[in-house]
């Protein structure tokens, strides 16, 4: 059946589908727009966040990178180091991050709850901020989170436990280490300290006992992470460090 003609001459479904055509136009270009929006988007956001370092199956982020050290610094009271250099210092630190946490995370090792950073965290602020107000202003300046602080100080928390139980039990420190330390490096301190008073090794055995355990503890762990860095495929991605 033929369209029925308008006053005009034109057919009513010639100008339908002209209409639906139109419509079908601007619902096709809307597509391209968000398509085009959407892969600019991703694109920028894979700009933004580049892989910093890969550490076997595990990536560190470009934004992971620069969140440690601005979080570090906040925490040292010094200012972000975001030079090539200072990226490299920190990737580096990371990389044994993940090394020891592939570690606690296949080894069931026993990890400390959250809450046990509330004592530091609150000391931490009591001493360089007066107010809660004024503490969250400088986590804000330094582009950072409370989230990220107590993260850093539970991950602390964790790296000394680990120590503690992976490398503290096999270290023995002779009698003769004791002494040696004592003569070499506290009791000349102390007499410089405390002129003309006594100095006597019983009191600070327990002292140097302790810094010699961790000093052994320390350099066994560093040998370990040498190993396990040998083990494990680590790519550096240079773009990140520039």
């Amino acid at each position: 059946m033929k369209g029925v003609s308008t006053s005009t001459g034109k057919s009513i479904r010639g100008r339908d589908r002209r209409r639906y055509r139109a419509a079908r136009d601007r619902r096709r270009s809307c597509r391209r727009c968000l398509f085009l929006l959407a892969f600019a988007a991703l694109a920028h956001a894979e700009i933004i966040d580049r892989i910093a370092v890969s550490v076997g199956s595990h990536v560190i982020t470009q934004s992971e990178l620069d969140r440690e050290i601005r979080v570090t610094a906040f925490l040292n009271g010094v200012k972000p180091d975001l030079s090539p250099a200072g990226k490299r210092a920190t990737a580096d630190r990371m990389v044994e991050q993940q090394l020891i946490r592939d570690e606690l995370e296949s080894n069931r090792y026993p990890i400390p709850a959250a809450g046990e950073v509330e004592p530091e965290l609150n000391a931490f602020k009591k001493k360089y901020y007066p107010t809660e107000e004024a503490y969250q202003k400088a986590l804000t300046a330094d582009g950072i989170r409370d989230k990220d602080v107590r993260d850093e100080l539970l991950w602390q928390r964790e790296l000394l436990l680990f120590i503690e139980i992976r490398f503290q039990p096999g270290v023995q420190v002779s009698e003769q280490e004791i002494q040696d330390y004592f003569d070499k490096v506290v009791e000349p301190a102390a007499r410089l300290a405390h002129p003309g008073q006594p100095i006597s090794l019983e009191d600070y055995r327990g002292q140097i006992e302790n810094t010699l355990t961790g000093q052994r503890a320390d350099e066994q762990m560093d040998n370990w992470l040498e190993q396990a860095r040998r083990r494990t495929e680590i790519i550096y991605h240079p773009e990140v460090f520039q």
